[in-house]
């Protein structure tokens, strides 16, 4: 154990909505709802809600984000980025933005070999990725006060930051597992090599899990040691509308295995692991919990997943599940009125858990969204905060 003081610094500090937010996360009955993070990313809407004029944002973009959030009302906020909103325009994406392996690259270069075939992506994991991964591993076991002292410290000066009326969760740093290599090698290059090379793709997962193992043991010390929140949202897209990327068959033969030997450390040290859900992972839902998940967040309810009847579910010990449930920013927010802002957030406290339930929305919102269901939202999640189910 390292010696710090970590999170305790602020124990009996903490104002009303942090404190709503430590009992959610503790499951204890409460009054209110807690506000989860929410993010818009047109600037002028930031500006707006935050009381800053415009042309703000840009010019100092910590400030006006986090009297956005803050004046938003937000209790829990585990993802600290105030700057994502400068990669994009109010009208969006523009011509000039970067372009990636999932995102049009014309080519795709790691390491100076050109990935153009499902064989040029087998070969650069075996002969570049996987031994970086060994090495990884090796780093980590040879760093590991270092690693935990550097995780406890980054988490204390962003909760600086914020005071003690709002609390900041563990998430970038907090958790690693074997995933699709897409973002790395594209989609069609990667799920060519995951038809094809089936054995390579698993010892890639065996390979990212050993190494895992190592690196949520870290995770885990640093949560604990430093007195973080225990509450950690995964992180991975793995389904699009029409189901999980690949046949879920698969996924039993070839990850999740891996995925549960890798999210272990987490589950022994007492962190509540929650999932967060892009697509139809109606499939994966009883897998993950087989697996210890304790919750899920970011529903895409017009995707297939039937957020009434996960909230009915149970952790594999029989425990309650925590659910972040979230307005949808695909269809309600974009294309609703401020009424069906409203009866979304009715509908999502009147079928989600009685205990450890927050409100946000089902990710990022994009440009375009009315301002008027912005403020429906924010007085929404206002009502919910005070009066609960009320």
């Amino acid at each position: 154990m390292i010696d710090t003081i970590g999170f305790h610094a602020f124990a009996d500090h903490w104002q009303a909505n942090a404190q709503l937010a430590l009992d959610t996360i503790a499951l204890r009955p409460t009054r209110g709802i807690p506000t989860w993070l929410f993010q818009t990313m047109q600037w002028s809407q930031l500006e707006a809600l935050s009381g800053h004029p415009p042309g703000s944002y840009p010019a100092d973009p910590v400030r006006v984000y986090l009297d956005f959030v803050l004046k938003s009302g937000v209790c829990f906020l585990d993802q600290w980025i105030p700057d994502n909103p400068l990669s994009m325009r109010d009208q969006g994406f523009g011509d000039d933005t970067a372009r990636g392996a999932t995102t049009g690259a014309e080519e795709i270069i790691r390491d100076g070999m050109l990935i153009d075939s499902p064989e040029a992506a087998v070969a650069h994991m075996e002969r570049i990725l996987f031994p970086s991964w060994k090495q990884w591993r090796r780093d980590l076991e040879a760093q590991a006060d270092d690693e935990v002292r550097r995780r406890i410290d980054g988490e204390v000066a962003v909760q600086r930051l914020f005071g003690t009326q709002m609390l900041k969760g563990p998430y970038d740093g907090f958790f690693a597992f074997p995933g699709f290599l897409y973002g790395y090698y594209g989609y069609a290059n990667y799920f060519m090599a995951y038809v094809l090379y089936p054995e390579v793709i698993e010892r890639g997962f065996a390979l990212y899990a050993d190494a895992s193992v190592v690196y949520n043991r870290l995770a885990a010390r640093a949560i604990v040691e430093g007195g973080l929140p225990r509450l950690v949202r995964l992180d991975h897209d793995m389904a699009d509308s029409r189901g999980t990327l690949v046949d879920v068959r698969t996924l039993d033969a070839r990850w999740f295995p891996h995925f549960a030997r890798a999210i272990q450390p987490l589950l022994d040290a007492d962190i509540r692991l929650i999932w967060h859900c892009d697509g139809n992972l109606m499939a994966m839902v009883p897998r993950l919990l087989e697996c210890g998940i304790g919750g899920f967040q970011g529903f895409q309810y017009e995707d297939g997943m039937d957020y009434a009847a996960i909230c009915r579910m149970t952790t594999r010990d029989g425990a309650p599940l925590f659910i972040i449930g979230g307005v949808s920013v695909t269809r309600t927010l974009p294309y609703g009125t401020p009424a069906d802002v409203k009866r979304e957030l009715d509908w999502l406290v009147a079928a989600g858990p009685r205990v450890g339930l927050m409100l946000g929305c089902s990710s990022s919102i994009a440009p375009g969204v009315p301002l008027e269901n912005l403020q429906t939202l924010i007085e929404g999640f206002a009502h919910y905060r005070a009066h609960g189910r009320g």
